[in-house]
């Protein structure tokens, strides 16, 4: 959560001498223009510019007038005075009204001051209406064209020449079309060049000696032929792809026939240098294209985005703030959400219901490092790498494990288990099937337990355990037979004791991720019994219209169902993929819309889990009988710098580049730790404006004019979860007492 201070007007005048610098900051010719457009759009506002003899003056007027509009809306008013992003209070308002709201927003929070931590915690102080007053007054108060830009369309939406107009069906499905999937024929035809082309590299590589490995190597007398046969075959092993991933910028560039550009290398030889970890796949690597046809031009921006890293991400290493608080712990202290935990650095815990395990394997590692990785931060600090070797399980983990499944045991809310890390898929399966063996003892023990604890006395009992990985994406090699026969093996015995939810939650990002190879992975894991389940990353590339919705269409159809759409976390290190949380309010609202299920097929849909093998046709009957190109059973959301995840919000002010500062809700569809009655609401300053983001999306090829409705999404509301998602009943009253909880923590 960022630190706010409400600063009082009495107080303004001893804001510290840089804040009263910016005030006599002169704007600029291009924000003087548009200055100039916003006061001739709207002469109300000029004229309460004109008389107000200081900035109190002029935000008591603004706040008067737009106070007079909104009275002539109800429901409006009811929706501003109560505070809350509700289903029912938002659809009752008007487009207009979501105008007044946040100005009177903008008002009510001014002279609040924020820590930035985009500009490494430098307070901004939250006045737009000061900054226009001052602007039009004296041409100062430092505002940039993205502020004016952002004003101007916030009064236009008020006086009603700006109106949503919500796209089509067929629209929307126009959109999709434009983005090719890794099924299409024509995708898989140049992945295969991309693939020759990788190996022959290797096989040079290794011939030279400059590459070498124990394990993939040529008998002596081999011919050309021969050896090319040979390495066909290593493909097809993940091994392979983890042992000769590229991990310097030179042999990427290589590659890729020396395809990046001069800058971008510059950029990737300083990450280097600054010891970011480079960390990229062959198989992975093999779905960027270089020479790319007309139908596919710029459709794997998302995939690039991923793995080639910013200028920003290398400005900003070493000084990466940890985004989500409760992942920082310290011995005998509780984290942020008040969770005491068994170790450092293998348990992570906001909810009461759910726990994040991550083992001392290699899992604690992944098959590839995302540039949007939340855990840039550890990275960072050296507490993730890719020294494989050194993830290898040491003498003290089985010591390590078992008290981990004693901490679990003896939790009284306990029920839903993340293995992840890194990435679950990565431990080898020796590790993966003792972790699971030991959270199946662990369950027994605490059904056992609960056995001679009263009704209303006993403690939640494990219904769920889930594994996160991307290795379906990254290296889908990795899922062989031997893991699904580990896969199938647990469910069918842990079913026998109550546990009723196997969940594998990957993370497509792009349609084109979705290869043959993912989905003949896909295919195995869904046969072992287990639900597919993804979540996604809105990056800015991956926002782009119709792009999430062909995403969740392409999985449907190889039986993955969406769980969470995220939107881009941290702060000044992923401006670059950053995609504003007014773009992810409207694909929820414009876009996903369209695949939303009727509550009529919920109970068909609930039993989906239960015959997990059918999947594939399971989804293709639900979406033919509901005439649905896709189900959205995901939901959009922002995991929060605080506790927990949500997408309730209300824009309560911007800087003066234009970024917004956005005041967030917890999620009320679903228990929290205690904490957040004391926490109170969490505030963010986004990393990137609307109108950097529109030019992001430009740059890459769009017509933002698609995207016109995005200034007005100033208000966000977190959907319910999918009745697929929520717990299964127990047949009997847990208690109400919370176990692992520091209780002063809440005080």
């Amino acid at each position: 959560m960022l630190k706010s201070t409400t600063i009082p007007r009495k107080r303004l005048d001893s804001i510290s001498p840089s804040k009263q610098e910016l005030d006599k900051v002169s704007i600029n010719l291009k924000s003087h223009n548009l200055l100039n457009q916003l006061l001739r759009e709207n002469p109300d506002l000029d004229e309460i510019m004109k008389i107000s003899k200081n900035e109190f003056e002029a935000l008591e007027r603004v706040k008067t007038w737009i106070m007079r509009v909104l009275n002539k809306s109800p429901e409006a008013l009811e929706f501003y005075k109560k505070d809350a992003a509700n289903q029912k209070g938002l659809e009752s308002i008007k487009w207009s009204d979501y105008a007044s709201i946040r100005l009177l927003d903008y008002i009510n929070n001014a002279g609040r001051g924020f820590e930035d931590l985009n500009l490494r915690g430098e307070t901004a102080i939250n006045n737009p209406i000061k900054m226009v007053w001052l602007a039009a007054k004296h041409g100062t108060g430092g505002a940039k064209p993205y502020f004016f830009e952002d004003m101007i369309y916030l009064f236009r939406q008020l006086n009603g020449k700006s109106n949503r107009q919500l796209p089509t069906k067929i629209m929307i499905k126009k959109w999709m079309d434009r983005w090719p999937s890794g099924l299409d024929t024509r995708i898989v035809q140049l992945r295969e060049k991309n693939k020759e082309r990788i190996l022959r590299i290797i096989i040079a590589r290794i011939e030279s000696g400059e590459i070498s490995s124990r394990s993939f190597n040529f008998k002596p007398g081999l011919s050309p032929y021969e050896k090319y046969s040979t390495a066909i075959k290593w493909w097809d092993e993940s091994r392979f792809h983890i042992n000769f991933a590229i991990r310097s910028p030179n042999l990427l560039n290589e590659m890729l026939e020396y395809s990046l550009d001069p800058s971008t290398m510059k950029t990737l030889k300083n990450a280097e240098n600054e010891g970011i970890p480079f960390f990229i796949n062959p198989y992975y690597l093999s779905l960027i294209n270089l020479k790319v046809p007309g139908f596919a031009i710029g459709a794997d921006l998302a995939i690039r985005d991923y793995v080639i890293y910013s200028k920003q991400l290398v400005e900003e290493f070493g000084n990466i703030v940890a985004w989500e608080k409760e992942d920082k712990v310290e011995p005998g202290k509780p984290n942020a959400a008040g969770w005491l935990l068994p170790t450092q650095n293998n348990v992570h815990r906001r909810y009461p219901e759910v726990a994040i395990l991550i083992p001392d394997t290699v899992g604690r590692a992944c098959g590839g490092l995302c540039q949007s990785c939340q855990r840039m931060y550890d990275f960072q600090n050296g507490h993730l790498n890719f020294n494989l070797k050194n993830l290898q399980p040491n003498k003290s983990w089985p010591e390590k494990l078992k008290c981990l499944m004693d901490y679990f045991e003896n939790d009284s809310q306990l029920r839903d288990i993340l293995i992840t890390g890194g990435d679950a898929l990565m431990s080898s399966d020796k590790s993966l099937h003792e972790i699971l063996e030991a959270i199946y003892e662990m369950a027994i023990r605490k059904q056992k337990a609960n056995e001679s604890r009263k009704e209303g006395e006993k403690y939640a009992e494990i219904v769920r355990v889930r594994l996160g990985t991307r290795l379906p994406v990254y290296i889908p090699q990795r899922i062989t037979d031997d893991l699904v026969k580990i896969l199938a093996t647990f469910k069918s015995k842990a079913s026998k004791i109550g546990i009723k939810q196997f969940f594998i939650q990957t993370h497509f990002i792009s349609p084109l991720e979705v290869t043959p190879e993912a989905r003949e992975g896909i295919r195995k894991l869904i046969a072992a019994g287990w639900t597919v389940t993804n979540q996604q990353v809105l990056t800015s590339a991956s926002s782009r219209r119709g792009h999430t919705a062909k995403l969740r269409n392409t999985l449907n159809k190889i039986g993955v169902l969406g769980y969470y759409t995220f939107s881009t976390k941290g702060y000044m290190e992923n401006q670059h993929n950053f995609a504003t949380n007014a773009r992810a309010v409207q694909e929820q609202v414009e876009e996903k819309v369209i695949g939303l299920l009727p509550e009529n097929f919920y109970s068909k849909f609930l039993q989906s889990p239960f015959t997990v093998e059918n999947m594939v046709k399971n989804i293709e009957k639900i979406m033919y009988s509901a005439d649905l190109p896709f189900l959205s059973t995901d939901r959009n959301i922002l995991n929060l710098p605080g506790i927990g995840k949500s997408l309730s919000f209300r824009v309560i002010g911007i800087t003066r580049y234009g970024r917004r500062i956005l005041e967030f809700d917890h999620d009320a569809n679903r228990r929290h730790s205690p904490i957040i009655n004391k926490m109170g609401k969490v505030v963010i300053i986004e990393s990137k404006s609307i109108s950097e983001y529109l030019n992001d999306l430009e740059e890459m090829g769009e017509d933002v004019s698609e995207y016109a409705s995005i200034w007005g999404y100033s208000i966000g509301k977190t959907e319910p979860r999918m009745p697929i998602y929520e717990y299964p009943e127990y047949g009997f009253k847990i208690t109400s007492n919370f176990t692992n909880l520091k209780s002063d923590s809440l005080n």
